[in-house]
């Protein structure tokens, strides 16, 4: 399949910002999201194939490169991509380097859940782990703390994740000979060809336990679990990911630890519909209240209740806005605070008395209850477009 150019699979122009080509990127990615597509293989590329765009657009190099040569970069054929190809990197890789995308507040780290570093003692990595956390919509307005009893792996206790027996400590691998790899040769059409590969025995690390713990196996980690505090800051919303760092499984033999990727979900809200960073409040008043206008209290996302002042004549459709009312942007996205936006519509009994049938006859009859036509239009407008 053709790669598609990097800036039409963030939907950007090519002179867009780099806040612009952030936002396209988290737009998509929670749209294809694996947690929101479980089983889907051509969600999980399209979310591959935009994070190797936002790869490479939102780095400074990489993107003067890319706009200069294409797909090739500067250094000949396959200079950029390798996300979604053999040997590219994995889900867990995409959330460690863009977690703070979604939401969360971490950087990349090497080691992609495997090792990094020198033969001589590679740095492993213990996997992240991933939770999902549902949020009421007053907990997104102010961010809240959750805590999380999570099974992961942690550092042994026996060994104190050296993997040794009593501290035994290690001896020279007999397989590659503290070189921590092997090298083998081989007949080809060309002649014999050596190659050279990182050691099965040792594992690249050059070295092997003399004596291994008999509690974790030499690995370093045993199966426990641990209570995890995490701060969900304010403003997140349906799809976002909150990277924490440090905090999933313990890195076998003394590594460092993986992270913890935790998905928000939203709660529905019988009171207020969201709408990015404004809440909708629809207000429904009595005919009277509309017509003579009044004072009315209504909620806010706080817990609280303000009051605001209906005009007489108060039309149904008609928008208030209180400013600053509404959800704060995440930290990352933008300042400031959206609107606690009022719908206004107007109640009409669907059943009446005696003598409030004559009242509403009396009014009928009325030609300030009627409406001319510039009134019904923008009656119709204001419908128009609270639909739209």
């Amino acid at each position: 399949m053709a790669k598609r150019d990097y800036y039409e699979v963030l939907g950007v122009e090519k002179t867009a910002t780099d806040d612009e080509i952030k936002v396209a990127y988290r737009k998509i990615a929670i749209k294809y999201h694996p947690d929101r597509n479980p089983g889907n293989k051509e969600a999980e590329e399209k979310f591959k194939e935009a994070a190797e765009a936002y790869d490479v657009l939102h780095d400074a190099q990489k993107r003067q490169q890319y706009d200069q040569f294409g797909f090739d970069g500067p250094a000949g054929a396959g200079g950029f991509g390798g996300f979604g190809g053999a040997g590219g990197f994995s889900m867990d890789d995409i959330f460690s380097m863009f977690g703070d995308v979604f939401g969360g507040h971490s950087g990349g780290f090497g080691g992609f859940g495997g090792f990094s570093g020198g033969r001589q003692r590679p740095q492993y990595r213990g996997a992240d782990l991933r939770l999902k956390v549902r949020l009421s919509l007053q907990e997104v307005a102010t961010g809240v703390t959750k805590k999380f009893k999570v099974k992961k792996d942690v550092t042994c206790s026996h060994c104190h994740g050296s993997g040794a027996e009593g501290g035994s400590g290690t001896e020279t691998c007999p397989t590659c000979h503290g070189q921590g790899v092997v090298v083998k040769t081989v007949r080809t059409m060309l002649g014999m060809m050596q190659t050279q590969t990182e050691c099965p025995t040792c594992h690249g690390e050059g070295s092997v336990i003399k004596n291994k713990c008999h509690e974790c196996g030499g690995s370093g980690v045993v199966k426990g679990e641990e209570v995890v505090e995490i701060n969900i800051p304010a403003g997140v919303a349906e799809g976002m990911v909150v990277n924490v760092q440090g905090k999933g499984n313990a890195g076998p033999r003394q590594g460092t630890n993986g992270n913890i990727q935790v998905l928000v979900e939203e709660e529905p809200n019988d009171t207020f519909i969201r709408d990015e960073q404004d809440v909708i409040y629809n207000l429904l008043l009595d005919f009277p209240t509309a017509a003579l206008g009044d004072e009315v209290e209504i909620p806010t996302i706080e817990g609280t209740k303000v009051k605001i002042k209906i005009e007489p004549g108060t039309q149904p459709g008609k928008t208030l806005r209180l400013r600053g009312k509404g959800l704060p942007a995440v930290q990352g996205y933008g300042t400031g605070k959206g609107d606690l936006v009022v719908n206004v519509s107007v109640y009409v009994p669907t059943t009446l008395s005696k003598d409030e049938k004559a009242m509403v006859e009396k009014m009928r009859g009325s030609d300030n209850f009627k409406g001319d036509a510039e009134t019904k239009k923008s009656i119709f407008e204001r419908f128009k477009n609270y639909f739209n």
